[in-house]
């Protein structure tokens, strides 16, 4: 055998398949390509087929001559779907990466055309370029880190309660807006709600028209509803937190000693946070949260875009929200007097602005809090 023709052999064995996949309702368009400059091999399979997809793969270590062990090299944008179809990547031996969509280079031309074809086309380019080990990997996109079965199922309950109050908040609103459509003002409180509707009557004085009553009604059960639901998971999240089995429950427990936190952002903190992270630093919690600054520089312009917001926006508002809390039952604390040293004599802008720099040394500095157990410098525990 000739010297080309080992080779060509051992060229052959290390190659590997680089698959890039557009994840519709209905249809996948998948693309496979195997080095620069290759055509890429498109592929279209129904939504969900495993086994079709699975047979693609196949047909295409045949098509560009690979071994059936041939390393495999997927990925895909993060989105509806979820994580599941990288779990079963890696179940069958496939490398799998989930992007970042809103991270990936794009032509910043005005008007440019998009397929789901062209945008496989693109992932499998950028899947190659990121896979050859390019220089300075974030530039081409920022792969998502996928949380475990059971920290993505840590976070059913607190976002389910978020929907459940959104959910009493527009019942409560359409109940108040059909009676003030017809000059009827039902009173401020939660009690109000709860109120037969007998005693109202309209402008003139007559009843309640019945079809417009009946509509009333039926609200008033859907809002009733979701606070009975809404007060079994709050006791349900009480219960889990008195009696932790899990090492997020305890973290939870933990943020709770602090002065100015409570259930509600303790419980979103971890299971959104920092029960499933390993942050390396404090740039990595800032940045992971999207409280990071954004510079503008060009020639002589240069100006501050404010926040990048590029993480998760649950813990971006809950700590903006928590921090006006701490400024007010953590005042001998560090972080507040840093606050009212620069912040204190400015106006209102500039105390937005500073709300968001304490929010951002407030996540590291729970961070910490619950790694070393070092408690934030001033800060005072709630007494036992």
């Amino acid at each position: 055998m000739s010297q080309t023709t080992h080779k060509a052999e051992f060229k052959a064995v290390d190659r590997s398949l680089y698959l890039a996949m557009d994840l519709g309702w209905t249809q996948w368009h998948l693309a496979f390509t195997t080095e620069v400059g290759q055509k890429p091999r498109l592929r279209t399979v129904q939504a969900r087929d495993l086994s079709a997809l699975q047979g693609e793969i196949q047909r295409a270590k045949e098509r560009f001559h690979l071994p059936a062990q041939a390393r495999v090299a997927s990925c895909f944008e993060a989105g509806r779907d979820g994580f599941w179809l990288h779990r079963y990547l890696l179940s069958i031996g496939v490398e799998s990466r989930v992007v970042d969509s809103s991270s990936i280079e794009v032509n910043r031309r005005r008007r440019r055309a998009k397929t789901d074809r062209l945008d496989a086309i693109k992932l499998v380019l950028l899947l190659r370029r990121y896979e050859a080990g390019e220089e300075a990997r974030e530039k081409v996109w920022s792969v998502v880190r996928v949380p475990s079965v059971a920290a993505e199922d840590l976070r059913q309950l607190g976002r389910e309660l978020e929907s459940l109050k959104k959910e009493r908040t527009e019942h409560s609103n359409r109940i108040r807006a059909l009676l003030a459509a017809q000059g009827v003002d039902l009173g401020t409180g939660a009690s109000a709600l709860r109120r037969s509707f007998d005693p109202l009557r309209l402008w003139d004085g007559s009843e309640l028209p019945p079809v417009l009553r009946a509509r009333l009604e039926r609200e008033q059960q859907r809002l009733e509803f979701a606070e009975v639901q809404i007060q079994e998971l709050e006791q349900q999240r009480k219960e889990q937190v008195k009696s932790p089995v899990s090492r997020a429950e305890e973290q939870v427990g933990k943020l709770l000693q602090l002065r100015a936190i409570g259930i509600k952002s303790a419980w979103l903190f971890v299971s959104e946070f920092f029960s499933w992270r390993d942050f390396r630093n404090r740039r990595q919690v800032g940045s992971l949260a999207g409280l990071t600054p954004t510079p503008y520089t060009s020639g002589d312009l240069h100006h501050e875009q404010g926040i990048s917001k590029a993480g998760n926006p649950r813990i971006r508002a809950m700590a903006i929200e928590i921090s006006w809390g701490w400024l007010r039952w953590q005042p001998d604390s560090e972080l507040s007097q840093w606050f009212w040293a620069r912040f204190g004599k400015a106006g209102g802008r500039s105390r937005k602005v500073g709300i968001v720099a304490l929010a951002r040394k407030l996540l590291v500095a729970l961070w910490r809090y619950l790694e070393t157990g070092v408690v934030p410098a001033g800060a005072q525990l709630k007494p036992a």
